[in-house]
């Protein structure tokens, strides 16, 4: 592993992210639009993840400030792309993990957290020894291969995004044309690294809750069910099977002061999601999670307005 690729001296030239925008981040931002000063906009439990993952006590989930994607529809934008957030040091944050984990959080789980991958880590590292709970790493699903290995001993669950196949989509809608050459060797590099997914339960009457695993999530967009579909042949052909879960989100919600495409404001029809299930179905890909239609509203995005910070 390249130590360097975790430090905080990378702050001065930074390529955390596959852009590498290699920008001293101590006197200019690049893409993420963020200083090398740790800013997050809610830390606490979260119940809209997989049912694995929120269990019946919640996901602790630290939502933190900015984004390396630029999606016109992204229903946290006030934090990833306007900058809302509060300033954290490492140590704040460590003790925010340990009171997550008092509070029965069946996880941590770090929401978009690349941006300030050093400081985080250096927070993990003060309660490693106290944490007795997973580590999930929350993410958008571009990343450097390098730097999923560099979080091999840090990330017990990955919960990667894989967006789009066609590059056309993902340069017009999240500002990056190479989106799918990049996630999908992450997500190739998350389960190779991971293994297979390990649960334990709780009680006879209450969900499996994951200790360890990879799921893959796809939102389906309004007029791209064939992109989702051309996503999930992928899949069944590269990915081994038995080894990751695949959720399919049907909670697509517009935002129009966000989004200025007018395809996208709509929400994603029965139809369209229905026609990509039944493709994950007819490909095997049916270790997983299918979500409600009545999921796409605005209600389930959290209040960011600093809890538990």
């Amino acid at each position: 592993m390249d130590s360097s690729l975790i430090s905080p001296d990378i702050f001065r030239n930074c390529n955390l992210c596959p852009r590498q925008c290699m920008i001293n981040r101590e006197s200019s931002v690049g893409f993420c639009g963020c200083s090398p000063r740790l800013m997050a906009a809610r830390a606490a439990l979260h119940y809209w993840e997989e049912p694995c993952i929120s269990g019946i006590r919640g996901s602790g989930a630290v939502f933190f400030t900015g984004c390396t994607l630029g999606c016109c529809f992204c229903q946290n934008h006030s934090i990833s792309q306007k900058h809302l957030g509060k300033e954290l040091t490492s140590q704040h944050l460590a003790d925010i993990f340990l009171r997550l984990q008092g509070e029965g959080a069946h996880n941590i789980n770090l929401v978009t957290a690349t941006q300030y991958l050093p400081l985080v880590l250096t927070a993990l590292d003060l309660v490693r020894h106290r944490l007795t709970i997973p580590v999930v790493y929350n993410c958008g699903g571009y990343e450097r291969v390098e730097i999923v290995q560099a979080l091999k001993d840090y990330v017990d669950i990955w919960l990667p995004d894989l967006k789009y196949h066609d590059s056309s989509l993902s340069r017009k809608y999240s500002k990056a044309s190479d989106y799918f050459a990049v996630a999908s060797q992450a997500i190739i590099q998350m389960i190779s690294q991971t293994g297979k997914p390990v649960f334990h339960r709780e009680s006879k009457t209450t969900d499996p809750i994951m200790d360890r695993g990879v799921i893959v999530r796809h939102m389906v967009l309004p007029g791209h069910k064939d992109d989702s579909i051309r996503l999930l042949q992928w899949m069944a052909c590269h990915l081994p099977k038995g080894e990751y879960y695949v959720s399919l989100l049907s909670q697509y919600t517009p935002i129009d002061k966000n989004c200025s495409f007018p395809e996208l404001n709509r929400p994603v029809t029965s139809y369209e999601y229905q026609k990509v299930w039944d493709t994950a179905l007819s490909l095997g890909l049916d270790q997983g999670f299918m979500q409600k239609k009545s999921s796409a509203r605005q209600e389930y995005t959290p209040a960011f307005d600093f809890s538990g910070l």
